[in-house]
C-alpha cells in the first residue's frame, strides 16, 4: 500500500524535559502530520482510520503524531513513522464477528446445585427460634 508523500509533513521542534543546556538549542523532537484525505489509501481504510477513537486523530481528519523520546531528530522521525504505520495497520484489522454461545445444561445444573448447597449451609447457621 502506497501513501502519497505530500500527505505527510514533518516539523522539527525543540524537545521538552531534562537534558541540560542542549535541550534549549537543539530541535530534535518531531511533529508528524498525516492528512488522511490526501493520502493514497482506499476509501474504506480512510473511513476506518477516521473512525478510530484516538486522541492523535484530529476532527479535521489529520493525524498528529509527536515523538520526542530519542535524542536525535532522525530516530524521532523513524519512531513517528513507525507509530503512523502501526495506526494504519490497526485500521486495516477486521474485527471477527462474535458468535453468541449458550452454557451447556450440565454447567447450568452444576451452578444451580452449588447455589442451593450454599443456601442450605447459610440456612443452617441461622439462629433457631424456639417456642418459649
Amino acid at each position: 500500500m502506497n501513501i502519497a508523500a505530500d500527505s505527510i509533513s514533518i516539523q522539527q521542534i525543540r524537545a521538552t524535559g531534562a537534558g541540560g543546556q542542549n535541550v534549549n538549542k537543539v530541535a530534535s523532537a518531531v511533529h508528524l502530520r498525516f492528512n488522511v484525505e490526501a493520502s493514497g489509501l482506499p476509501e474504506a481504510v480512510k473511513n476506518k482510520l477516521k473512525a478510530i477513537r484516538d486522541r492523535r486523530i484530529l476532527s479535521n481528519g489529520t493525524v498528529l503524531i509527536k515523538s520526542k523520546e530519542h535524542r536525535t531528530f532522525a530516530r524521532n522521525r523513524e519512531a513517528a513513522y513507525a507509530r503512523l504505520r502501526e495506526l494504519i495497520l490497526q485500521s486495516l484489522h477486521v474485527q471477527t464477528k462474535r458468535i453468541p454461545t449458550r452454557p451447556k445444561k450440565s454447567a447450568v445444573r452444576k451452578r444451580l446445585d452449588s447455589k442451593s448447597r450454599h443456601s442450605q449451609l447459610k440456612r443452617g447457621r441461622r439462629a433457631v427460634k424456639g417456642d418459649d
